[in-house]
C-alpha cells in the first residue's frame, strides 16, 4: 500500500512519463498564457478545468465528443475567440448556449445534459419534502440530522416545523395544526434533559474522555427522542447534481400533489437559471417539461383510481415492525460464483455456469472466499458479480429509520403513504426512564391530527405524522448493494431502528434464502447491542483529534 502511495505523490509536471511521450503541445506561448487560469497543467495528458461556467465547461466537452481537436484548443478557438479574456465572458456562454440548443433541441442529445452540475441549498423544507429531493438516483444530497441537532430553539418565535399556507387559513385546522405541533416540539424540548440524565446514569465511566461521553450520549438521547417530531419538522438540503439530473427532479417537482413540493421547485429553477441556464431549458415548455409533468400526474391519479376500484381498504390495525425476504434468486449463490470467475475463464457464461452447478457448496466458499479476500474495512467491497443476486425485502419500521434507509441510492425502493394507521414505536429505554406517558400522548395527537386533515387536505396530513410512527416500503437490491447497506446501517452508531432492520436483512439472506456464503462475505456486520450508540465513534475522533 505504501509503495503503491508513492508511486502516486511520485508524480508531478517535472517528471517526464509514457503518456507525456505522446502528448506534443500544441499551444504557443501566448496561447499557453492566455488559458493558464483555466486549466491546471497547459501542457500534460491530464488536466482539470477551473474558473469557467458550469455551461461553458460542459459545452466544452459536449464538443469534444465531435471534434479531432484536443479540450484546450477547442478552449481557446471556440470559446475565447475574437480576442475574449476569458471563456466565462459573455461570448463563451453565448456560444455555449448556442449549442446547448441546437445539442437538446435539435439532436434530442440528452447526455449533454450530463456534463454540468450546480450546488443548491434547500432551506427550511419538511421531512415529508426531503424524501421527495432525495427520490432521485443520480444525485448527492446532504441533510441536517436529528442526531446532532437539538429542536429545541425557536428562530423568530415559532418551532421549527412546515405550516401549509392554505392549513394555517383554515378557520378550525390552522389553530389544531399549530396546537398540537407546538405541543410536540414542547414535550421534545422538555423530554430532552430528562433522557439525557437517563443515558447518563446508564452508560459505565470506563475512560472514554468527558467530552467524546458527552457527546454519544447527547446523540442517543437524541435518538431514543426524535420519534416525537412530526413529518413536518423543517430540515436543510444540499444537493449536488447534473443538468439532466436537476431536470428530472423539477420535472418530478412540478407534478407533484403537495404544494410544498411545487412551490420548492419554482424556487428551485428560478435559482438554478442564474448557474446552469442552458441545461434547464426544457423543464417549463409546454411540449416538453410541462408535457412529463402532466404525464407523470395522470399516471399517478389513474393507479390510484385503479387501485381503489380493484383492492378492499386496508385494515386499520397496528403492524409490528418486520422485514420479510419475499423474493430472491435460488440460484443466486451459484450466478455470484460463475460471474466471479467468467472474466478469467476464456468460456462462455452459459459453460461457467453449468461447471458451478456442479460444484460442491465448500468449493463454492472457496471461490467467494477468494472474491471476498481480505477486508481491512467495511469499504473494501468485492466487485460487480455480487450484482448477479437480487434481494426483495418488504419492511415495515417507523419514518425515522425510513427516512435513513431510503437514502441509498443504488437500488429500487417504493413506499406506501405515511399515516398513523401501522402503529408507532415505542423505543425500551423511554419506558425506563418513565416517559412513556408524555410520548404516547403526542402520537394519540398526531394520530388525531392526521384523521382531521386527510377529510379536508389528504396530501398535507402526512405533516402530522410523527416519526416514531410506521410506514411499510420495498426494497429490491442486489447483493453488493446489501453489503454496502447492511454493513453500513448495522454499525453500533447507528440508531438502533434501523440496526435492527440491517441485522434481521443479514440473518434472511443466509437463513430463508440460504445464501450462507454471500451472508458470509458480509464481514462487516455488527449484531451487538449498543446501549452507548456512538460511544466507539466518539473515541476514536478523540484520539485522532489527539
Amino acid at each position: 500500500m505504501m509503495a503503491s502511495k508513492a508511486r502516486w505523490l511520485g508524480y508531478g509536471s517535472s517528471r517526464r512519463s509514457v503518456l507525456d511521450v505522446v502528448v506534443v503541445s500544441e499551444l504557443t506561448e501566448v496561447e499557453e498564457r492566455r488559458i493558464r487560469p483555466f486549466v491546471t497543467d497547459t501542457t500534460g495528458p491530464v488536466f482539470a478545468l477551473t474558473n469557467l461556467p458550469e455551461t461553458v465547461k460542459g459545452a466544452l466537452f459536449a464538443r469534444y465528443s465531435r471534434s479531432p481537436k484536443s479540450l484546450r484548443r477547442l478552449l481557446l478557438d471556440e470559446f475565447m475567440a475574437d480576442g475574449a479574456g476569458a471563456a466565462g465572458e459573455a461570448a463563451g456562454v453565448e456560444r455555449a448556449e448556442a449549442l446547448y440548443d441546437r445539442m437538446l433541441a435539435e439532436y434530442g442529445d440528452d447526455s449533454v445534459a450530463q456534463l454540468g452540475g450546480a450546488h443548491v441549498a434547500v432551506e427550511g423544507v419538511s421531512n415529508v419534502l426531503t424524501k421527495v429531493l432525495q427520490w432521485g438516483r443520480l444525485a448527492s444530497y446532504l441533510e441536517q440530522s436529528t442526531r446532532y441537532i437539538a429542536y429545541t430553539d425557536r428562530p423568530g418565535g415559532r418551532w421549527r416545523y412546515h405550516t401549509p399556507a392554505h392549513v394555517a387559513a383554515h378557520p378550525e385546522l390552522g389553530p389544531q395544526y399549530t396546537d398540537v405541533l407546538d405541543r410536540a416540539f414542547a414535550i421534545y424540548t422538555d423530554l430532552l434533559p430528562r433522557m439525557t440524565a437517563h443515558w447518563d446514569a446508564r452508560v459505565p465511566q470506563d475512560g472514554t474522555p468527558a467530552a467524546a461521553r458527552d457527546r454519544a450520549i447527547r446523540a442517543r438521547a437524541l435518538d431514543s427522542l426524535r420519534g416525537l417530531l412530526p413529518a413536518a419538522t423543517t430540515s436543510n438540503m444540499g444537493i449536488f447534481a447534473s443538468g439532466q439530473a436537476y431536470e428530472a427532479l423539477l420535472i418530478r417537482l412540478m407534478a407533484h400533489p403537495l404544494a410544498e413540493a411545487r412551490e420548492c421547485g419554482e424556487r428551485m429553477l428560478v435559482q438554478l437559471r442564474q448557474v446552469i441556464p442552458a441545461f434547464l431549458s426544457r423543464v417549463d415548455r409546454p411540449d416538453r417539461g410541462v408535457r412529463t409533468a402532466g404525464y407523470l400526474s395522470d399516471v399517478r391519479t389513474a393507479t390510484a383510481r385503479v387501485a381503489a376500484e380493484l383492492l378492499p381498504p386496508p385494515p386499520d390495525a397496528p403492524c409490528e415492525p418486520r422485514v420479510e425476504l419475499v423474493d430472491w434468486d435460488p440460484d443466486g449463490e451459484d450466478r455470484v460464483v460463475a460471474h466471479a470467475l467468467w472474466p478469467d475463464s476464456g468460456r462462455s457464461l452459459a459453460e461457467v455456469r453449468e461447471l458451478v452447478r456442479a460444484m460442491s457448496s465448500e468449493d463454492r466458499g472457496h471461490v467467494l472466499a477468494a472474491y471476498a479476500g481480505e477486508r481491512g474495512d467495511r469499504r473494501h467491497r468485492p466487485g460487480r458479480a455480487l450484482e448477479a443476486c437480487t434481494y426483495t425485502f418488504e419492511v415495515t419500521c417507523d419514518y425515522g429509520a425510513y427516512r435513513d434507509l431510503q437514502r441509498h441510492r443504488l437500488l429500487t425502493l417504493q413506499a406506501q403513504a405515511l399515516t398513523p394507521h401501522l402503529g408507532w414505536a415505542l423505543p425500551p429505554e423511554v419506558a425506563d426512564a418513565s416517559l412513556d406517558g408524555d410520548y404516547a400522548r403526542v402520537m394519540a395527537e398526531s394520530a388525531q391530527l392526521h384523521a382531521a386533515l386527510w377529510e379536508v387536505f389528504p396530501q398535507e396530513a402526512p405533516y402530522a405524522v410523527s416519526l416514531a410512527h410506521r410506514m411499510r416500503f420495498t426494497v429490491v437490491m442486489n447483493a453488493r448493494e446489501a453489503m454496502h447497506l447492511i454493513e453500513l446501517r448495522s454499525q453500533p452508531q447507528g440508531h438502533e431502528s434501523y440496526r435492527r432492520v440491517a441485522q434481521e436483512m443479514h440473518r434472511r439472506i443466509a437463513d430463508v434464502a440460504g445464501h450462507r456464503h454471500i451472508a458470509g462475505m458480509m464481514g462487516f456486520v455488527d449484531h451487538s447491542g449498543a446501549d452507548a450508540g456512538r460511544m466507539a465513534a466518539e473515541r476514536r475522533r478523540e484520539e485522532r483529534l489527539r
